[in-house]
């Protein structure tokens, strides 16, 4: 999400470029990327880079975006680029730092990466789901029902959970946790065309 100030920003280094300050133009991309994980600053930083440096530059910031302080932001940085594995890699370490309200970014995400990495895409799928009943959000009941289904779905390609629940354990929480959330139950009857 690109704003005024970035693309200020942006012709600001075009026109250190132009005027043959590379140097300078090149340190501003990085910081911006730095700063803000703006992928379009970094794709212009190692467009810029000789042959190979660009290679152990773009090692360098997949690891940054990684740390990043903004678990969201990394999210998106990874689901824009896009780099599915390492997205993968962000939710598995930093799991707690999931927001099941942001479903904006964790749906789509999830969509990306569930071929390679199912259970990544599972845990942003529980996210979801535990904040929808936690908050007894019924407006989106439906969605959490086919969020379920999904993980259902995927846990037949998950071989270990590691220190996550299974997928059995999970729907047995949800169950005791929730199961006078009636509505959600009866969506994902519907969904599942199952009786409740």
């Amino acid at each position: 999400m690109r704003g005024r100030d970035d693309v200020w920003e942006e012709v600001y280094i075009d026109a250190l470029d132009a005027n043959g300050d590379g140097e300078r133009a090149q340190q501003l991309r990085r910081a911006a990327f730095e700063e803000r994980l703006s992928s379009g600053s970094l794709r212009a930083y190692l467009k810029k880079l000789p042959d190979f440096e660009d290679v152990e530059a773009e090692d360098w910031a997949m690891q940054h975006a990684l740390g990043f302080r903004s678990f969201p932001a990394a999210l998106y940085f990874f689901h824009q680029w896009p780099n599915p594995a390492y997205a993968a890699q962000l939710v598995l370490e930093r799991a707690s730092e999931i927001d099941g309200n942001a479903y904006y970014l964790l749906d789509p995400v999830a969509r990306q990466i569930e071929g390679r990495h199912p259970l990544a895409a599972t845990l942003l799928r529980r996210a979801m789901i535990d904040d929808t009943l936690d908050g007894a959000k019924s407006s989106r009941y439906k969605h959490a029902a086919r969020h379920l289904l999904e993980c259902q779905s995927l846990a037949t390609m998950i071989q270990d959970y590691g220190a996550f629940e299974t997928n059995e354990a999970f729907t047995s929480r949800l169950r005791a946790s929730h199961d006078r959330k009636t509505g959600f139950w009866k969506q994902v009857a519907e969904v599942s065309g199952t009786p409740p």
